[in-house]
């Protein structure tokens, strides 16, 4: 485990094929099903029993939703409440994901960390999008992409860059999330690899082995921080993206 790099490896724990293609279970299939028990476990205990005086795990359920639900109402306005199961599910998915990747010693892996986890959860946003934009809209919600009393020559220059810009939301929302998480696990493992081997010098192991250990301390507090910072940046995104296809311009 001395590259940093390998802690991102996807390893096969169940080998399968179905018409000649690779459905394997593996470690980051492993993970993400930890993440939904996770999640499912959280929900149900929080639900199962409620009160009008809220214990604290229907407190924390009641938090996380509502959360989300303000975040809709200010970022999309009271219609956007219907999809708020949608953008609940996700950013929960994505901040439990995030979260138990920071679990030491056990060999956790953060599916959030591969690009192809976090462009499938972009293209749900993006589809999602794409839909209630023409079922609401029909085909006025191209409107979104050209701007309001422009002239021909203008107004077709800006609607192709709005159009190739629509077409790249799903990229960078995948892109976004998936850059952060890497990057901190990859200094998590270099400072971690600094402790291990300066503090391997003889009589001298605490006093050289101290300063990247304090700066590992300090980077995995960091690093939970950036992990539910990007969950929310994924929805605060998504339901930027829901308030062009309700409301378009």
């Amino acid at each position: 485990m001395a590259n940093p790099m390998e802690q991102f490896s996807v390893e096969a724990i169940k080998p399968l094929s179905v018409a000649g293609y690779d459905v394997s279970f593996t470690n980051s299939s492993l993970w993400m099903v930890i993440a939904l028990a996770a999640v499912s476990i959280f929900l149900f205990v929080g639900t199962a029993k409620p009160q009008l005086v809220p214990g604290r795990w229907q407190a924390a359920t009641e938090y996380l939703y509502d959360f989300v639900r303000k975040m809709l109402d200010e970022n999309v306005g009271p219609e956007g409440r219907r999809y708020a199961p949608l953008i609940f599910s996700v950013f929960i998915f994505v901040l439990a994901c995030n979260l138990l990747g920071m679990i030491p010693w056990v060999g956790a892996f953060t599916p959030t960390s591969h690009i192809t986890v976090t462009f499938g959860l972009a293209m749900i946003i993006f589809v999602t999008v794409c839909v209630v934009g023409i079922w609401r809209h029909g085909f006025h919600f191209l409107a979104l992409f050209w701007p309001k009393d422009a002239n021909i020559f203008l107004g077709a220059f800006v609607f192709l860059i709005e159009f190739l810009s629509f077409l790249t939301r799903p990229f960078t929302l995948a892109i976004r999330l998936f850059a952060n998480m890497t990057a901190g696990h990859v200094l998590l493992k270099v400072f971690g690899t600094f402790v291990v081997t300066l503090g391997s010098f003889g009589a001298l192991p605490y006093v050289l082995g101290a300063l990247p250990l304090l700066v590992i301390v300090a980077l995995t507090a960091l690093e939970v921080l950036i992990a539910v910072v990007q969950a929310y940046v994924f929805a605060l995104l998504a339901s930027l993206y829901l308030n062009d296809a309700i409301n378009l311009h």
